[in-house]
């Protein structure tokens, strides 16, 4: 798959604007990517350390399989990057979110222990493609390892069919989809029902 480099890059800044908008980036937290080329793998992700909320030229850096720049300059990719990487490698996916709320955290605390969240009878459900009236969806939590490449094989190691994102306990969630538009819609829906849990657990303790 060959796409257009500034296409790809408008996509992906015209998410970080929406996402920011939500404050879904709290003290330059959460990193984003989408790919450029499959073979050799080639994505865009977020320079390290950069204020989201903020659109510039320098918001964005091209990595090859191994998550190094292929640019020449003083920027660095997001420490995380290695995390995007290993989705591709393992998935069709052309988009991949990483973004820290409250609600992802309070949700990957409250059944770190559990190991994973299921969501039932939830209209939501929908976004992930399932229309069954009794369908779920089941997301993983996996600690949050400082080692990132053992980071990194946690969350792929949960990836399976099924499975559109993965929390990290006290730390967020990383989604992903065949493009920007389907990564963002499983964020969303994802943050829908993290917050919809809780507000219900507050209304009926």
């Amino acid at each position: 798959m060959q796409l257009s480099y500034e296409s790809q890059w408008k996509e992906l800044a015209d998410i970080k604007d929406e996402l920011a908008a939500r404050d879904w980036f709290p003290g330059t937290s959460g990193n984003l990517s989408i790919k450029v080329t499959d073979s050799p793998l080639q994505f865009l992700v977020t320079a390290s350390g950069r204020d989201k909320r903020k659109r510039t030229s320098e918001d964005f850096l091209l990595v090859d399989e191994f998550s190094q720049p292929l640019e020449d300059h003083q920027l660095k990719p997001s420490a995380e990057t290695i995390l995007h990487q290993r989705i591709y490698e393992k998935t069709d996916a052309g988009c991949s979110l990483h973004v820290h709320t409250v609600a992802n955290n309070v949700v990957s605390e409250l059944y770190a222990d559990e190991g994973e969240m299921t969501f039932r009878q939830q209209e939501l459900i929908k976004a992930f493609n399932l229309w069954e009236e009794d369908a779920a969806i089941t997301i993983p939590i996996v600690p949050n390892y400082a080692d990132l490449p053992r980071l990194a094989e946690a969350v792929a190691n949960e990836i399976k069919p099924g499975v559109f994102g993965v929390l990290i306990r006290n730390h967020g969630i990383t989604v992903w989809g065949k493009n920007g538009f389907e990564a963002k819609k499983h964020l969303e829906a994802f943050e829908f029902l993290f917050e919809h849990h809780l507000r219900l657990k507050q209304l009926t303790k």
